[in-house]
Parts: C-alpha cells; sequence; structure tokens
C-alpha cells in the first residue's frame, strides 16, 4: 500500500502487520504444605476447569513442568547411554602388505609392467572420486590396477622435477648477471629521483628547487619523510617514552589478605595445644541408620524438583555445592534424592516424568504480577503472556484480560468460599458485560481468557460454514498477518533463518468490554447455610474470657489502692 507521509501514522494504528506482543508478567510460587487439602478437593471437582484461577493455574504448571529439564538439577541420575564403538573405515587405495605374497603380487613387477608400456584403463575423475567414496571391496584386482596407475603418477612427478632441475642449471648465471644489473639500475634511481622514500632526496632538493618549492615540499610529504626516516621529528618517540631508559624492576609477590582479628578473638576458633583431642574420618550417610536402601523412602519428584528451583532462585546455589561462608571456614554438603522413575533419559523432562501420574497442582492460584525477590532472567516461575495482537486492539487486551480479570481473579472478579483453606472448592463469578450476557471463562487451547455469549444451544448448529464465510470478509479490517520463518540447514552445517510464508489469522481479542456489572447472584452468605466446612460449634454453658479472670484476681488491690485515697484526702480535710 502506497500513501503519502501525512497519513501513514493513521495508517499503522489499523494495519494488520502492525503487530503488537504482550509482554506483561506474573510470577507463581510452589504450593505450601498446609493448603494441600484445598488443591486436592478442587482437581476432584468434575467441573473445576470452569474456576478462572483454577484453569490458568494449570496452564502455568504445564508450561513449568515442561522448561525443567532433569538433567540440570540432577545429573547423577540421568541414564548413562553407552554408545556402541564403530570401526574405523580404513584408507580406499594400497593393498595391505601381508597380501602381496599370498595373492602374487610383485611391487616392482607390476611398476616394471606399467612403465613398459602395458596399457592400463584409464578412469575418469568421476569414477575416482566413486572409487575413493566406496566402502566396498570387490577383489584384489582392483587395487592392482590403482596400485599401478599411483606408481605412473609418481614416476611423472620424478621426472618433471628432474627436468626442472637441469634447465635452472644454464640459465642460473644469466639470472643472477640480470639481477645485478637490475640493481644497479634501481639503485641510480634511488640517487636522482625526488619521492620522500628516496635516500638523499632532501639534498637534492636542497640544490635543485629555491627556498619555498623546498618547504612547500616539506609540508605536503612531512609525514612520510618521517616515516622513511628522511627528516627527524620534532619529538622522536624513544624521548616521549619517559620509561625507556629505565631498568626493568623485578617482580614480587606481594600477600595482601591477612586474618581478621575478628576470627581469633572468638574461643570457638581457639584451641589449647596441650589438650589434643583425638581426631578420626568418617562418612556420615544413610549407611549408618542401619536400613538397607530398598527399604529407604522415595522423594517426590515434582516436589523435590520444584524445592531445587526454589532454592537455587532464592539462595543461588543448591544445599549440595561447596559454599564459603568467610575467609576462614568452607561449607561442604552433599545432598542426594531417590525417586520412583530413576534414572531418567537425558532429554527428559519434569513433564515426561509425570504424565502417567495422577494429575495434581503443585501451584498457588494466586499470582503476583510485580517481581520482588527473585531475579527474571533465571525464573522458572514466571510467565510471559505472549500473546500478538494489531495495535488497535492491545490497549484492550490489556485493560480486560490483565486489568479487569487477571488483577482481579481472586477474590473480586471471581469470589471463593471464605472457608477455601478449609478445602471448600465453591466459587461464582460477580461480573458480567454491561451491554449483553456473556460468560468469561478460560481456553487452555488458547491460552487466555474469552468471552462467550449465551445464547441457545441450537444456534451452535449448522453455521461452520457460514461462520467461515463471515470471518473471509472482515478478514482484512480484523485480521492480521505475521512472517512464518523456518530453519534452513545447509551440508556444511551451518544454518539461516528465513521467511517460509505470509499467515493471516485473528488475534484471541474478544468484544470489548468498557463496563463490568455485578451478577444476579445470591449473595455468599446463602452459601454459607449449606458449606460442609462451615460447621457451628454451640455452647450453652458461659464461658469466663481470659481479661475477666484477671480483674477478679486484681479486683482486691484496686479495693484497697481506692480506700488508701479516700483516707488520705479525710486526713488532708481535718
Amino acid at each position: 500500500m502506497t500513501m503519502t507521509r501525512q497519513r501513514l501514522a493513521q495508517h499503522l494504528e489499523v494495519c494488520p502487520a502492525s503487530v503488537i506482543t504482550c509482554t506483561l508478567e506474573w510470577n507463581r510460587w510452589p504450593v505450601n504444605e498446609t493448603d494441600t487439602t484445598f488443591y486436592r478437593n478442587a482437581l476432584q471437582d468434575p467441573d473445576c476447569m470452569s474456576h478462572l484461577d483454577l484453569a490458568m493455574a494449570l496452564r502455568d504448571q504445564k508450561l513449568l513442568f515442561s522448561s525443567i529439564q532433569m538433567k540440570t538439577l540432577f545429573p547423577e541420575l540421568i541414564e548413562k547411554m553407552e554408545e556402541p564403538e564403530v570401526p574405523l573405515d580404513g584408507a580406499v587405495g594400497g593393498v595391505d602388505p601381508g597380501s602381496w605374497e599370498s595373492q602374487n603380487l610383485n611391487p616392482e613387477e607390476m611398476l616394471e609392467n606399467s612403465l613398459n608400456g602395458e596399457e592400463v584403463q584409464e578412469l575418469t575423475q568421476e569414477e575416482r572420486l566413486a572409487l575413493a567414496k566406496s566402502k566396498d571391496v570387490a577383489c584384489l584386482e582392483n587395487y592392482g590396477m590403482w596400485e599401478r596407475m599411483f606408481a605412473k603418477e609418481k614416476e611423472g612427478c620424478k621426472q618433471t622435477v628432474k627436468n626442472l632441475e637441469d634447465k635452472s642449471c644454464p640459465t642460473k648465471d644469466k639470472e643472477d648477471t640480470r639481477v645485478t644489473a637490475q640493481n644497479s639500475h634501481d639503485a641510480e634511481i634511488a640517487r636522482t629521483g625526488l619521492a620522500p622514500w628516496q635516500d638523499g632526496v632532501l639534498d637534492r632538493l636542497r640544490k635543485e628547487v629555491n627556498v619555498a618549492e623546498y618547504n612547500m615540499y616539506l609540508v605536503h610529504n612531512g609525514c612520510m619523510l618521517i616515516n622513511f626516516g628522511q627528516l627527524a621529528a620534532c619529538t622522536p618517540k624513544e624521548k616521549d617514552f619517559v620509561y625507556g631508559n629505565l631498568e626493568p624492576i623485578e617482580v614480587q609477590t606481594i600477600h595482601s589478605f591477612n586474618v581478621p582479628m575478628s576470627y581469633r578473638a572468638k574461643r570457638s576458633h581457639l584451641k589449647d595445644p596441650s589438650k589434643l583431642v583425638k581426631k578420626t574420618d568418617q562418612n556420615v550417610d544413610t549407611s549408618d541408620l542401619g536400613i538397607a536402601i530398598e527399604e529407604l523412602p522415595k522423594a517426590n519428584e515434582v516436589e523435590t524438583t520444584l524445592l531445587c528451583c526454589l532454592e537455587r532462585e532464592l539462595k543461588g546455589h543448591q544445599i549440595c555445592e561447596t559454599v564459603g561462608i568467610d575467609g576462614l571456614y568452607v561449607d561442604f554438603g552433599t545432598q542426594t534424592y531417590d525417586f520412583h522413575s530413576a534414572p531418567f533419559k537425558s532429554d527428559a523432562s519434569l513433564a515426561d516424568v509425570v504424565a502417567d501420574q495422577p494429575q495434581n497442582l503443585h501451584v498457588q492460584i494466586q499470582t503476583e504480577c510485580v517481581t520482588r525477590r527473585h531475579n527474571k532472567s533465571c525464573s522458572a516461575f514466571t510467565y510471559l503472556c505472549c500473546h500478538a495482537f494489531r495495535r488497535d486492539e492491545y490497549p484492550w487486551h490489556f485493560r480486560n484480560v490483565h486489568g479487569d480479570i487477571q488483577s482481579c481473579l481472586t477474590g473480586w472478579f471471581l469470589q471463593r468460599c471464605p472457608l477455601a483453606y478449609l478445602g471448600c472448592t465453591f466459587s461464582q463469578k460477580q461480573f458480567r458485560p454491561s451491554k449483553y450476557r456473556a460468560t468469561v471463562s478460560y481456553d487452555t487451547d488458547l491460552s487466555t481468557f474469552i468471552l462467550q455469549p449465551d445464547v441457545a444451544a441450537s444456534l451452535y448448529k449448522g453455521v461452520s460454514q457460514l461462520m467461515r464465510e463471515v470471518c473471509c470478509t472482515v478478514l482484512q479490517q480484523k485480521g492480521m498477518v505475521s512472517l512464518k520463518w523456518e530453519k534452513k540447514t545447509y551440508s556444511h552445517g551451518g544454518f539461516t533463518w528465513r521467511a517460509r510464508k505470509k499467515t493471516w489469522e485473528f488475534s484471541t481479542l474478544f468484544s470489548p468490554v468498557d463496563k463490568w456489572v455485578f451478577e444476579d447472584m445470591p449473595p455468599m452468605a446463602e452459601h454459607l447455610k449449606v458449606c460442609p466446612f462451615y460447621q457451628k460449634e454451640i455452647r450453652s454453658e458461659p464461658v469466663a474470657l481470659p481479661s475477666m479472670t484477671d480483674l477478679q484476681d486484681r479486683r482486691g488491690e484496686f479495693q484497697t489502692l481506692i480506700n488508701s485515697v479516700f483516707t488520705a484526702d479525710k486526713a488532708h480535710g481535718q
């Protein structure tokens, strides 16, 4: 599309090729051990995917498990693959020395036959390359033919070298004479030329030209005269370099580290040399428990892996790494794990390990959109939106999806039972669009929130062809175009990326919602009346509060204090 410059900015707002990728981030942390009841009950609900926060957490957990490689965290538990030894192929051409006698192949006879004019079938260059690359051995006659061919080429090379040596001897004297004459001619030119690199050029200029032309020559060719040594510089390099005439200084090793005095003052670090304690080196491991290795409890793959990831994220190192705590002491630690599914494959991820296990939720349903403590660049718990939109669609996506729904998901847009910490999974959506009735849900295939209008189920039948035709008509106005890249690998190992084709598609944006209104639904108090986790504790006998007991004990002290005050007032009045 071609347009004037003044219309370019207006066109970019609706241009289908002006695509923006959403870069919003949010963080999740592993589930606490005290909250496992709620997450276990939530997944047992057959309609669990209708819960917005739960469906989004399961999607994020799937991405997290796919990104964690077991080889990175547990390299000692990776299955070791033994590669079979591949025999090396020998060089093509030549004959095994041990087969000369067995096959009656005498190399001297072969050489004589080849030199006596025996005709040998010559091979083309393509046939030679094919024979060189071939690994099949047909018979020893081919080897004999190759040996005769190599022998002829070798003798030809020797003869060529000999002829060149014979021809070079008579002409050597002539070449020396020619070189001497050439050198004398060059020297004669060097003595008479006026180039900056010729010797004596300044002396000849003083004699042949006047002072003005001599100074002009120095101005134009001063740098070249200095470089070729014809003219001395005003500040020679040996004068500028102040360290040029100094003697080398002997290199001395200086130990700048001294043990701080604070360590010497600690009694725990001071030892009495008169009381030596006998020391023995002993390895402490699970063998001291007296239990066989098979009887030791197995660790959970998901919980242990997430713990190691979180440990590396917060502390920067794992338990099994060596850490220097100060200038004198170093902590050594060894932490090993034993899993039911070990050993793992070299390319296995956490998602592959737990693929056959029952589904469970190991990350919290609450999200944090602000990174506070950990590093985003290496965090396994940070997620990106990464959805592409047209430039005019991006503001509505950020407002409706991230601002209205995701940020207010816990406790406001989606209201859960106050007794959820005990295991209650009841929830209800409080808002809907103001202009029409629709339901907000989470699509696991698109990995985003969608807005589904409330229409009759019969309207969804038999409209696929019509819907496709309608979408094609609005593709230019509502769609976006992007390039699909593919990786091309060459035979030498290099690769390049190139745009394979252009693809037209729609974004995941739903109809913009400018205003949300409360849904017509009963309050949460109605649910608490029938909530199975809301257990009332009815007491018929009065229970004394702690403050009341303290007042009864101190009542006598207060009465004595009041009586003393009244007695003092009466005495003062009299």
